[in-house]
C-alpha cells in the first residue's frame, strides 16, 4: 500500500471522540403540566455544529406533535404552524413561550410536575434524536434548571 493511499484511508476514519458527539444537542427541554386530552407545548434549545433543520417530532404521550410559532397580527399574537426550524451552524435556536415551540395535541395522560415526557425530534441530517421534556408547574416560564439531554 502506498503512503498516499494509507494517509487517505486513515484520514477518512472518524476519530473515536467525534463519534460520541451528537449531530444535534438538545438542551433544557421542558413542558408545562397539563391534563389528559389537553394540548401541551414543548420548549428547548437546539445546537448543531454543522447546522440542521428540525422537520417534526413525535411522542408516545401525544396523538400528534406540530412545530409552531407566534406571529404578531396587529395587536394580537397568533399561533401558526411552521414546516421546519433552521438550526444554523454553531448557533443556538431556542423554542420558547411566545416564539417557536412544539405543540403536543391529545395528551394520553395528565402531565405532572417532576415527570418527563419522551419525545423524538426528527432532523433533516441528524435523523431521529430522542429527548425528554421535563414537566414544570402549569404557570412555569422556564425549564427550572434542567441541563442537557
Amino acid at each position: 500500500m502506498t503512503r498516499r493511499l494509507f494517509l487517505a484511508l486513515f484520514a477518512s476514519v472518524p476519530v473515536a471522540g467525534a463519534l460520541a458527539q451528537p449531530a444535534v444537542l438538545v438542551e433544557e427541554a421542558w413542558t408545562r403540566a397539563a391534563g389528559q386530552g389537553a394540548t401541551g407545548a414543548g420548549y428547548m434549545t437546539l445546537r448543531s455544529g454543522a447546522g440542521d433543520r428540525l422537520l417534526g417530532a413525535t411522542s408516545p404521550l401525544a396523538q400528534r406533535v406540530e412545530l409552531h410559532t407566534h406571529l404578531r397580527d396587529g395587536d394580537v399574537m397568533r399561533m401558526r404552524p411552521v414546516e421546519s426550524v433552521e438550526v444554523q451552524p454553531g448557533t443556538a435556536v431556542t423554542l420558547r413561550p411566545g416564539g417557536l415551540h412544539l405543540m403536543l395535541y391529545g395528551l394520553a395522560r395528565p402531565l405532572s410536575p417532576g415527570e418527563q415526557v419522551p419525545i423524538t425530534l426528527r432532523f433533516e441530517r441528524a435523523g431521529e434524536v430522542p429527548a425528554q421534556l421535563h414537566v414544570q408547574a402549569a404557570g412555569a416560564r422556564g425549564p427550572g434548571g434542567h441541563g442537557r439531554h
